[in-house]
């Protein structure tokens, strides 16, 4: 793993950091890469349970290096994300339909578990999109959001369009493309940007994991594959998963332990998915 990122994983709860504190994190090429390895990677351990994202030092994220992006964009145009003419350009380790760039963001939705991302400072442009690629994001009272992009004549292209759209109000996501506004970490929460604000955004986003990776490992999967899946297929077709993931879950080891924990009022026992 890059020293970009690092990753700490204990009892079922990776603990990933981007870490470039002395550029407030900002995204370089080696990041992008680092961040993608890190999705690749989480998504083939069996115990895990729950990831919480943050950043080392002062900062979540400040956005793309801009001028690690001007090398990039000459040296390997193939790649190229930011400002590339709207190509969908695969490449290795690509998090599905998205591209190098994308998969940086994209990588945390795609993931099987649930992903909290835990803000503080700022999360600008590229470092917001990452954000939004998780299923909750806390947020410090005083922490900076902003879609960034139009500052430098460009459009939020890291799958930032494909997941704000779910959270905020149509005209409010335009406003926030349109004009680049800073926003407070109280008034992403009022406008969904943000799941909850807390002074040790870090903290609570553990504590969350926490709880979650004391459920049952395949019904938590199993609910976020759903959650993913509903807004982009009909209602037959959501009826239908939804069915399906649930028969194959009734029976199965670990949810009759989910069930028998429960009646004997104690913790359960989980073992790890196949």
């Amino acid at each position: 793993m890059s020293e970009r990122i690092r990753i700490d994983l204990k009892a079922g709860v990776a603990d990933v950091r981007l870490n470039r504190p002395e550029k407030m994190n900002a995204i370089d090429p080696p990041m992008f890469e680092a961040l993608a390895e890190a999705g690749r990677s989480l998504a083939l351990e069996p115990g895990l349970r729950s990831v919480v994202l943050s950043g080392e030092g002062r900062a979540f994220c400040a956005g793309l290096d801009m001028a690690s992006f001007a090398a990039m964009s000459e040296e390997r145009p193939e790649q190229q994300g930011q400002g590339g003419g709207g190509q969908n350009l695969l490449a290795e380790g690509s998090a599905g339909p998205a591209n190098f760039v994308q998969s940086a963001a994209w990588t945390w939705r795609t993931l099987p578990v649930p992903v909290i991302a835990a803000i503080h400072g700022v999360a600008y442009g590229a470092g917001l999109q990452i954000a939004l690629g998780a299923d909750m994001r806390i947020v410090a009272p005083d922490a900076r959001l902003s879609i960034m992009e139009i500052k430098w004549g460009l459009i939020p292209d890291m799958s930032g369009t494909q997941t704000l759209r779910h959270l905020v109000r149509d005209d409010v996501a335009r406003e926030l493309t349109f004009t680049g506004r800073i926003v407070s970490g109280e008034e992403a929460r009022e406008l969904g940007l943000a799941t909850r604000v807390h002074e040790d955004p870090r903290q609570a986003a553990y504590d969350m994991a926490m709880e979650i990776a004391s459920k049952s490992p395949e019904g938590i999967r199993a609910g976020k594959e759903l959650l993913n899946e509903a807004s982009l297929i009909s209602l037959e077709e959501g009826l239908k998963l939804e069915a399906s993931l649930q028969k194959g879950l009734i029976g199965t080891p670990n949810q009759v332990e989910a069930v028998r924990a429960n009646i004997e009022k104690r913790a359960p026992n989980f073992s790890d998915p196949e």
